[in-house]
């Protein structure tokens, strides 16, 4: 390294203009490093102030905080000439608390890094552990990343902290220190020993230059001692209830008409500003006026499952928010106007405001039936028969069976399940996607092994590989009338699956998208008519569930609760005095555990 290099490193003007720059809120503030590179060495710690300590902490150029703060710890005082000891919950006799806390286990386990428990809790934090990250839930579902945990490095974000302390009535203390070795002298580099100090703007500063001889080749040194003291907001931007002013409510305007020019005609959706049947706000459209959107603006919701659920004429967001709305159309989707302005959240409005299109139709009659006039009324969509049924079958398994001849989705595969649709437009990459999902639910999840159990070795032989091939053994064997259109329909969707999901496209998707019709129409409606052939299946397998064609219920029941017994005989108290155990009140109260 040449010397103008080295003197540039020592200097540290990088690391002080990072010090010293102003934090905006979505920052995020690095609160613990540990870490040496070479001959730079990083260290910095954190701890909460009482306010009444700000000043003293600020003028403070040495270090102060003892890295094992947070742990319980007995402190000694002296009152009247006599000592005393106290329980300090962490382990400070001067009031300070940690933010994050170092975790050590005199090297029988490895060391980490721990977050304030009361501060994961004030913000309720998900502790994502694959990432080591913690996600605040926002009440619209939207989801930030408050801390990132790294082996030698916390960040936190500056919101999050300065709510905290609005509430704690205590500031943040952020000490730094680094060190930058030389390996040649102060003379060779043409610096002075000596120190330099400054204090603004809430943070304070010293570098100090000296010689070091005989740290390791190393002939000087610069050292950087900081602390940044980071303010606590006001109480009512601190988010927390009871504390924080309500924030105001913010609406969007929607496309509701066009009027005669054909130009379209928008209002607000806040349900305080509507039309109802109670006499308010007479001269406004009605809080039931329809608001027509393109039919991708659910395509956000299906491509998160994990977030969200599209359902028969509701849409939620988990438990935090859910609207009704009329998906009972192939082009567009329907919401009431004023249901967007009182279920929503306004992120949320957002997005269907960029989907919104002037009115086209009417509500379907089915939304109609069921919001208007209080109806129970069946949907007639595969996409949302498809789910009921689904349930249905395994309601029947369950209750005529004891086992699934749709094995349970694995929750790496859920999603296949839960984002099954017609698609919104027409895009090849949305029904291949499509088509491999319903392969996995019918296809890969029959239950082979217990479909092979229906068949004595004998019957086995001749019979072909895989799953299909097995369900159809099993429906011949047994004399199952009506299958084998099934068994074809699974046959094109695995072969449709092979040629267009698994592999490139050549003269075999030809062929089968010939069967499907595929050239002759839009994939929406292609891919509409394969739910339809889907859902046929599903009926006959309840059916197949529900007649105990498939299997023998009374002997699948025995076997079970013997299966339970084997594991958990041993394992549990008969309540009899002579110690038998009564198998069938056992095997009831162990099927009956969730």
């Amino acid at each position: 390294m040449n010397i103008e290099s080295e003197r540039e490193r020592l200097s540290q003007e990088k690391t002080l203009e990072c010090l010293r720059r102003e934090l905006k809120p979505t920052d995020m503030v690095t609160v613990y490093r540990s870490d040496r590179n070479g001959p730079s060495i990083q260290f910095i710690y954190c701890a909460l102030l009482p306010s009444a300590q700000v000043e003293r902490a600020f003028s403070t150029l040495r270090w102060d905080l003892k890295v094992d703060l947070g742990m319980p710890s007995a402190v000694e005082r002296y009152r009247e000439g006599r000592e005393q000891i106290d329980y300090s919950r962490y382990g400070d006799e001067n009031g300070r608390e940690p933010l994050v806390m170092k975790r050590n286990f005199d090297e029988m386990r490895d060391d980490y890094m721990e977050i304030s428990e009361e501060f994961r809790l004030f913000h309720n934090l998900y502790h994502n552990r694959k990432t080591d990250e913690y996600i605040k839930i926002d009440d619209d579902g939207s989801e930030d990343t408050v801390i990132l945990v790294r082996p030698d490095c916390i960040q936190i974000r500056l919101k999050e902290i300065r709510q905290f302390l609005a509430i704690k009535e205590m500031h943040l203390w952020i000490q730094y220190d680094y060190l930058e070795y030389a390996e040649r002298s102060l003379v060779e580099l043409g610096l002075k020993e000596g120190q330099t100090m400054q204090r603004d703007n809430g943070v304070s500063w010293r570098l100090l230059y000296h010689d070091s001889p005989g740290v390791r080749s190393y002939k000087a040194l610069s050292q950087l001692l900081g602390n940044r003291l980071i303010q606590p907001l006001p109480k009512s931007k601190s988010g927390f209830p009871g504390f924080a002013e309500e924030p105001e409510e913010k609406h969007v305007e929607f496309i509701i008409d066009v009027d005669e020019n054909g130009d379209e005609v928008s209002f607000i959706s806040d349900p305080d500003a509507l039309a109802n049947h109670f006499g308010d706000s007479l001269h406004a459209p009605n809080y039931l006026t329809p608001v027509h959107f393109r039919r991708q603006v659910l395509d956000k919701y299906y491509q998160q499952p994990g977030k969200y659920a599209v359902e028969d004429s509701l849409l939620r967001c988990g438990r935090l928010w859910v609207m009704a709305i009329d998906n009972q159309h192939d082009d567009k989707v329907c919401a009431w106007l004023g249901d967007l302005g009182r279920d929503l959240p306004y992120q949320e409005r957002l997005h269907w405001r960029a989907h919104n299109i002037p009115p086209s139709g009417k509500m379907s009659e089915i939304f109609y039936k069921r919001q208007v006039l209080a109806q129970e009324i069946d949907t007639d969509r595969p996409d949302l028969l498809f789910k009921e049924r689904y349930d249905e079958l395994i309601e029947a398994c369950k209750e005529h069976l004891g086992w699934q001849l749709l094995q349970p989705l694995h929750s790496g595969d859920q999603h296949h399940l839960d984002s099954l649709r017609i698609p919104a437009a027409d895009e090849q990459r949305d029904f291949d996607e499509l088509v491999l999902s319903l392969a996995k639910i019918l296809i890969d999840s029959l239950h082979v092994k217990r479909l092979n159990s229906l068949l004595s070795e004998e019957q086995k032989e001749g019979v072909g590989k895989g799953s299909i091939a097995l369900l159809e053994a099993v429906l011949t064997l047994r004399n199952i009338k009506g299958g084998s259109e099934h068994i074809v329909f699974l046959r094109r969707l695995q072969s449709l699956r092979s040629s267009s999901s698994a592999h490139r496209k050549g003269s075999r998707y030809r062929k089968i998208a010939e069967q499907f019709d595929i050239e002759g129409q839009i994939l929406r409606d292609v891919f509409a008519g394969i739910l339809w052939q889907a859902l046929d299946f599903l009926n006959f397998l309840i059916f197949l569930a529900g007649g105990g064609r498939v299997d023998n219920v009374e002997e699948n029941r025995s076997e079970e609760g013997y299966a339970i017994l084997s594991e958990m005989i041993g394992f549990v108290d008969s309540g009899a005095t002579d110690g038998s155990v009564n198998h069938d009140d056992l095997i009831y109260e162990l099927r009956a555990k969730p």
